[in-house]
């Protein structure tokens, strides 16, 4: 892969990761249970169930389709990135599309084995909402049952805040179309998140937890694969610039 020897737009790391870092922190030493609650009872009618299951379009728009196109996307970016590496009329865009593959694999790819460490229920499984499962906190020991949950952090939310990868691949060439990719990659998570919230899948917290390692991870990877300071450039040799 050719080395980019073309500066970067200023990007402040540490408050870009510092900040979610003291969010998280927050987050486990105050957990938000309370908020959760009242959130998640006011999609709750007692003897009907979340509002958002009783609505098939919810389900169908929200969950499925939406998600679908999601997915269609990241497929197409990893064949232009195949493609790049074998058409140089698209090597300019290579470092962005590996970039783009490597931030949505892992921004995605972390929910399930997440889900399945922590064992978190969803609140439509728990007692206070209709279920039989007993709520517990997120950094607790989970009550005894014989069905872990498996519903932190959310996976779909996860689908819409991993779009925030896309602001970090143009941010360099085209700022103002990245913002714009920035504020529709949250505000879909976030329509995601609220979906799925009504339908009793998640707490606002499990989402919250969602965006904030998608942000991490889409920071970190940009700044080992695109990010270019002077610093940066400064370390490489004429050489290294020539064989890179």
């Amino acid at each position: 892969m050719t080395v980019a020897t073309s500066l970067s737009r200023y990007f402040n790391f540490r408050l870009a990761i510092g900040i979610p870092m003291l969010v998280m922190a927050g987050l486990l030493i105050a957990e938000p249970t309370k908020l959760d609650f009242t959130l998640a009872n006011f999609f709750y009618l007692p003897g009907q169930g979340f509002i958002g299951k009783q609505y098939d379009w919810v389900e169908t728009l929200l969950h499925d389709q939406a998600k679908q196109v999601v997915i269609a996307f990241a497929v197409l970016i990893i064949i232009g990135f195949v493609v790049s590496l074998l058409n140089n009329r698209l090597k300019p865009y290579r470092a962005a599309l590996g970039y783009l593959v490597l931030a949505l694999s892992i921004s995605t790819s972390i929910v399930p084995p997440l889900k399945a460490m922590t064992a978190v229920h969803c609140p439509w499984s728990l007692s206070d909402f209709g279920g039989e499962e007993t709520y517990t906190p997120l950094v607790h020991e989970r009550a005894p049952t014989d069905k872990p949950g498996r519903c932190w952090p959310g996976g779909h939310a996860s689908t819409g805040f991993s779009l925030i990868a896309v602001f970090f691949a143009l941010r360099d060439r085209k700022p103002r179309l990245a913002r714009a990719a920035l504020v529709f990659a949250i505000g879909l998570g976030t329509v995601f998140s609220i979906g799925r919230m009504a339908q009793g899948a998640h707490f606002l917290s499990h989402n919250v937890w969602t965006f904030l390692f998608d942000w991490l991870i889409c920071v970190l990877c940009y700044r080992g694969v695109l990010y270019r300071s002077r610093a940066d450039l400064n370390e490489r040799t004429p050489e290294a610039l020539k064989t890179g």
